[in-house]
This record gives structure tokens, sequence and C-alpha cells, in this order.
């Protein structure tokens, strides 16, 4: 058996493995993550190292190869775990062992420690007030001003002593010189949170939020751990129910992380939890400093912080003591890396909670459909909240045809009715939050004078514009179907087929012009790209010193502002025919999590959906706020054409700077996958008849496997780079990690694949 191992876990080390030998008297204790001894260079310097794989097959002259000296008695365990927790990622997403371990372990980049140096007595306070009385009698001030400081505070910082006092570094030098004083040096972290007052909050918990909470701690106490889903309207107080479970398990001596899917959510989930929690409480995001996020994980490490709030990389905070991970939106598409491996938060948090014994908290207004799917399979437990905790009505919401606009000659962004409330608002000093998904800007093609959308007619996905070397073509990224554009309607004969092209400064432009004397705030990527500048916006809109808010996804997740009393959705359709599965249900989180910020207080709320099909069944349910009638519809078509969470779907994207090779190579894996899917197939059927439940894996006669492509991938060619696809589908995870470990070996050891990049996305 040989091991490779890393022998540091710094980020220049990272790439590079070194093979040993396992002496048989380690055989059984040998295993990935375990901390090593090894001989390392010409002089066989002992040196510490981590495993990350265990093979049969020797690298090199195995005469070459050291042995290893032993496992080490007494090593990290969280490093440990880290490691074999990106074992887990590259098996189940697909990387190399070195891009998930750089996902999992933070990067030690050198960065210096943040210092401070200590001036205190060495004497007793007694002997220093004599030595006081002298340096006055002999009129040595600065020396007397440093003395009386240190008789009053004990001890001062350098600096402190220094500006404050006037005093010279050759003053407290001849302090020390004379045995009276002392320095020392502190190491001080990098606090990213500021200007928070610890307050003790009384919240009033309604019946059903008490009731969540008493499930949980009880289930806790008798040491059951389970994924929960918290599916809450918005506004029904999940936050308050997050904070009394992750007390109950901080003050069993755990600690807990709870991810956010936005730092725009950062500002407000802190204050919160920091004014109930204190210094047990810390943050990670992209937008702080390295030297921050350093000491956070060096505090975490230390046992010093118990509850770890941030984005989805929060999920690898080195917790020893994990009790507990809350994933608040859960449905929110931000906890899926676009980096290799492509994880998804939601399932990490799972299996990293059962190889620690701890309990995960998924929340929403909205749930995803995989996670509400597992609750209806009693994989999660499913808590309810369906009233709002300030006992506020949900808006009322008004669903604006935008063909019936066009129509009638309005040829604004807004419609009238949003026009009229926008007015009213401003006059009664209420605030207002216009919302434009601009994912997909310029994908989807309809018609809109009557609202149709062009559709691939193999997968009832929306055909995307493109425009290439054949000329203007409306093509499907899941299966390469084209079609030549479509200039006028076959539907109604109308000319006005286009895509929606307008963007958040147009409608801040627009807006000015229309109500010049409303004070309006923008929030999106070219507004928020400064460190602290989704806080400056946020604050500035809560303190009400804006009249309206427009902005993207960022502004409708989360935040809680009670003088809006308006959300105007500007185009539904943006999100709801872009070139994705998943369209209608994200369009349906969209419009329900942007309804649940009007109305959240006294004041009641209403709500403009403008959209061009207001009959589809995604606009209908969010018009009702009735996930059930949404999940109804949706999971009826996921079973049609066999999408998740009915079946899996694994993505394999080719990609090379030369076309030629790009072709040649995907011509090689097309006869490869062939073979390989009937290996595959065998084996699948033969673990099915050994199992109890085993001809559940076929579904209605559909195959286990389905292979589409090569075919070519929605921007063929980007940054000189082509790339194709391949789409894989089965309903057993397990033949999908399979195929794509097969295809990993196929590709590695295939000098054709020499210059070729191959990577994998799961769902």
């Amino acid at each position: 058996m040989y091991a490779d191992i890393i022998v540091d876990i710094s980020h220049e080390h990272l790439d590079k493995t070194f093979q040993y030998a396992v002496p048989d008297h380690l055989l059984d204790e040998i295993d990935i993550g375990v901390m090593v001894n090894v001989p390392f260079g010409r002089g066989n310097k002992i040196i510490t190292g981590y495993v990350v794989n265990l093979t049969k097959q020797p690298s090199y002259d195995i005469l070459k190869i050291k042995d290893i000296k032993e496992i080490v008695p007494q090593r990290v365990k969280t490093v440990e775990r880290m490691i074999q927790l990106a074992a887990w990622l590259r098996h189940n997403y697909g990387s190399t062992m070195n891009q998930a371990l750089k996902t999992v372990i933070p990067v030690k980049d050198k960065i210096q420690a943040k210092q401070r140096k200590i001036i205190s007595l060495v004497v007793s306070k007694e002997e220093a007030c004599t030595v006081l009385e002298q340096f006055q009698k002999k009129h040595a001030v600065a020396m007397a001003r440093v003395l009386q400081a240190l008789i009053n505070e004990g001890k001062c910082d350098v600096s402190d002593i220094q500006t404050k006092l006037n005093i010279t570094a050759k003053t407290i030098q001849a302090l020390e010189n004379k045995g009276l004083v002392q320095i020392e040096t502190e190491h001080i972290y990098r606090n990213p949170i500021k200007g928070t007052i610890l307050q003790n909050e009384s919240v009033e918990l309604n019946h059903q939020q008490k009731e969540a909470i008493h499930t949980f701690i009880e289930d806790y106490n008798n040491k059951i751990r389970k994924t929960y889903l918290l599916y809450g309207i918005t506004g029904s107080g999940k936050t308050n129910v997050y904070i009394e479970m992750i007390e109950h398990v901080v003050n069993l001596g755990k600690q807990v992380i709870v991810l956010i899917p936005e730092i725009a959510l950062t500002f407000q989930t802190v204050q919160r939890f920091y004014r109930r929690f204190g210094d047990k409480v810390s943050i990670m995001n992209s937008r702080m400093s390295k030297g921050e996020r350093y000491d956070q994980f060096k505090r975490a490490m230390a046992g010093e912080i118990r509850i770890m709030i941030g984005p989805r990389s929060v999920l690898f905070t080195p917790f020893n003591d994990l009790g507990l991970i809350v994933i608040d939106e859960e449905h929110e598409t931000a906890y899926k890396s676009e980096q290799s491996p492509k994880y998804h938060a939601r399932e990490t948090a799972v299996h990293i909670a059962e190889t620690m014994s701890a309990s995960v908290v998924l929340g929403s207004a909205t749930p995803s459909l995989e996670s509400y799917y597992r609750a209806q399979q009693g994989l999660y437990q499913l808590i309810k909240l369906d009233k709002r905790a300030t006992g506020a009505n949900l808006p009322n919401i008004y669903v604006e045809d935008l063909r019936k606009e066009l129509n009638e000659g309005n040829r604004s962004i807004l419609s009238r009715r949003l026009a009229a409330m926008i007015d009213d608002r401003l006059k009664k000093h209420q605030q207002v939050i216009l919302f434009l998904n601009k994912r997909g800007y310029a994908g989807f093609i309809s018609c809109r004078s009557c609202g149709k959308v062009f559709k691939c007619p193999h997968c009832d996905i929306s055909l995307t514009h493109h425009i290439n070397h054949y000329g203007n073509e409306l093509v499907c990224h899941y299966c390469g179907y084209r079609q030549p554009e479509i200039k006028v309607c076959p539907e109604c004969g109308s000319k006005y087929v286009s895509g929606f092209r307008a963007g958040t400064q147009q409608v801040e432009q627009m807006l000015s012009q229309t109500f010049p004397t409303a004070k309006i705030l923008r929030m999106d990527m070219d507004t928020t790209s400064k460190k602290g500048s989704h806080e400056a916006i946020l604050s500035s809109f809560a303190n009400h010193e804006a009249d309206i808010l427009v902005g993207t996804q960022m502004i409708v997740k989360g935040h809680d502002f009670p003088h809006v009393t308006l959300v105007g959705i500007l185009a539904a359709d943006m999100s709801l025919y872009v070139s994705d599965y998943r369209a209608s249900e994200r369009t349906f989180q969209l419009l329900v999590q942007a309804a649940g910020r009007a109305g959240r207080a006294k004041m009641p709320g209403d709500v403009v959906i403008q959209t061009y099909t207001p009959n589809h069944y995604s606009i209908e349910a969010a018009k009702e706020q009735n996930y059930e009638q949404f999940y109804d519809e949706e999971i009826i078509f996921r079973q049609m054409l066999g999408y998740p969470p009915i079946q899996n779907i694994l993505k394999i994207s080719i990609s090379s700077k030369n076309e030629d090779a790009l072709l040649a190579a995907c011509q090689d894996i097309a006869k490869w996958q062939d073979k390989i899917k009937s290996e595959l197939l065998t084996k699948s059927k033969r673990s099915a008849l050994s199992a109890e439940s085993g001809l559940e894996m076929r579904m209605n006669g559909r195959e286990e496997l389905q292979i589409t492509g090569p075919i070519k991938a929605p921007i063929y060619k980007l940054n000189d780079i082509y790339t194709q696809i391949i789409l894989v589908k089965s309903k057993d995870y397990e033949i999908l990690t399979d195929f794509k470990d097969k295809c990993d070996i196929y590709v590695r050891d295939n000098v054709m694949y020499k210059n070729i990049s191959v990577q994998y996305d799961f769902n």
C-alpha cells in the first residue's frame, strides 16, 4: 500500500504530493486525512504530513519510495476531518484532490499577526508610589506621568501611553532599565464586527415558533440528530426560531455554523445575532481582508468562537465541537459552487453533520423542490410556520398583464397601476422596493403582444437567442436543438418579437424623470463592488434616507424594512423563461420572497407583479402565496421529463483551445460512453436484484442511464476556448459518480486528452 502525502497545508504546497510506502504494522491504522511523520529530502529530516490518497499503484520506482515513519499520536483531528471531507467532495462532485483541499482548508497565506505592546508595573503599587514621589521632586515629569497612569490602570497599551501622554520611546526604555516596568507583546485578533452593542432582547414568540423550538430541543436532548426543514412564510419569524435553537446548542458547549446566501444579508443578520450572543459570534465573507479571515479561522480552531456566520464557504469552519448547522434561505442558488468541486452546501452540510453528530436546520419561505420532496419522503422532518410573527397580514398581490398595457398604448417599464401606487406611497412618505431580475438578460425570446415564449419541442425549455456564423438562431441549451430566428409571431402575427432588455440603471433613470422629488437608491453589482457598500446602502434605506430602492435579487431576500408598503416586480418573465429546468421554481421563489418585503410591520402592504404570462402556474401560485399549489404542479413536470429531484443529472464539460482536438476527443468519448453505459447498467441491475427495493430504481420503463451528447455548450467559444457538453441522467446518484470516476480514469490515462479539460457538475 502506498500513501500520497502533502507535507504542508499552506497554499504554496497544496499542488504537490509525495508518495510513501505504508509499513505493514500501520496498515490497520492508516486512512485518508491521518497525520503522519515522514523522512523528507536528502537528509531524511522527519517532518509532518497528511495522507490525501491511498493506492496499491506506485507512482515511480519502488526502490526509491521511503516508508512512513509513524502516525502522529497527538494529531490535529480538525485537519484530518477537513482532508476526509475533501476526499468526499472529490468523490461526490468530481475534481482533483488539490481542488477539493483548497476548498475545505483555509489558505494559510503568510499573514502578519496583529500585535500590541503592553506596559505594566513590575514593582508593587506601594513601591511605585514611593518612586513617583521621587520623580516629582526631581521634576522627571514624563516618567512621573507614565508611573501615575500605571498606578491608576495597572497596565496600558504602549501606543496609547505615547500618544495620549506625549511620551517618547526613550522614556519607556528608561523606566524598563530601572526595573520598574515591563513590556509584553500581545497578539490581538482583527475583529470584523464593529459598533454593535450587546443587548438582552426579549422577543415574544407565538405558539408555532414555540412548538418548532420545542420539537428541536426535545430531539436534541434525546441525542436525536436530524435534518429539519423549517418552512415558514415570509415574516413568520424564522430567525428568532434559529436563535433559540442556537442558544440551546451553544449552552451545551457546542458550536454552530449559520449560512446565509448573500453578503448583503450579513449586515442585518449579524446585528441580530451579535446583540444576543456578543463575542461568541463572528463572520466570514469574501469582502473581508485576508488578515480578518485568517484571524477568524484561528479563533475558530482555538475554540474562541461559538457561532460562525457567512456564505457557502463558512461551512468549512474548523470547529471541533460542531452541534448545529443552520442554512437560511436554503433554496438559494448561491449555495451551489460554480468552481470545482461544484458542491452544494445543503448536501455537504448534511454529510458534515452526520460525521460530527450534529443537526441541520434548513429554513425557507419557498423551499427548494429537492428539500420539500425529501421532507415528503421522510428523509427530512418538516416544521411549518404559516403565520406572520407580528400578526401582520400577507400583502395584497396584483398581477398586471403587460400585453394589455402594450395594446392600450403604455410602453413604459411601469404599468399604470404600479406608477399610481408609487405616487401614492411617496405622498404618504412610505417606502417602495422595485425589483428587476436581470438573470437571462438577453435570454428568452417572446412575443410582447400575445406573450408566447418560443420553447424547445423536446425539452420544454425556452430557446435562447444566439448570433453565430450561421446567422441568428434560437438554440436549446439542453439538447442542442436549433431553429432560425423568428421575426413574426406564428400565433398572432405580431412583429413585437424580442428579448426583454432593461437594466436597473435604466429603471433608476426613468424613475428620476417620472418622480423628480423622490430619493432613489440602486443596489446591484455595480453599486456594491466596494467593501462596506452593501451595509451603507441598506443602512441608508433602513434609516428612511431614501424613498425607493431599485435593485436585483440581493434586495428581496431576508431584509426587514418596516416602512416598505409597496413592492414592484418589473418583469417576472425574465427569470421564468431562462434556459433552465428550474426556471419556474426560481421565478416562484423570487416573486414570493420579493412580495414578503411588503407590509411586514403595522402598515398593510401591496405587491405588483408585471408579466406577459399572467396565467403561468408559478405566477398564479405566487399571487396566492401558496407553495403547495406550486409544488404539486412543478413536481409533475419534473417527473415527466426526469429532472431532479426525481432523477439526477451529471453535466460533463469538455474544453480545449484547439477545436480539432476537442472534436476528435468528443468522437472518441462518444464511443467510450456507449461501452461504459452497458457496463454500469449491468452492475446496477446486479445490485438491484440483491436489494429489497432494487426494482424501484427502474422508472416506469425509462432507461436507468440516459446519455445526451457530446453537443456544443450554450456558449461554444469563450476566451478562445471551445466547449462541448455531455448530459447523463440516472435516478441512482451512485451510478453517476461511477460514470464520473470511470470517465476520469479513461481521460487521465489517454494521451489524446493531454490538452483537454474535463469538468463535472451534478444537478
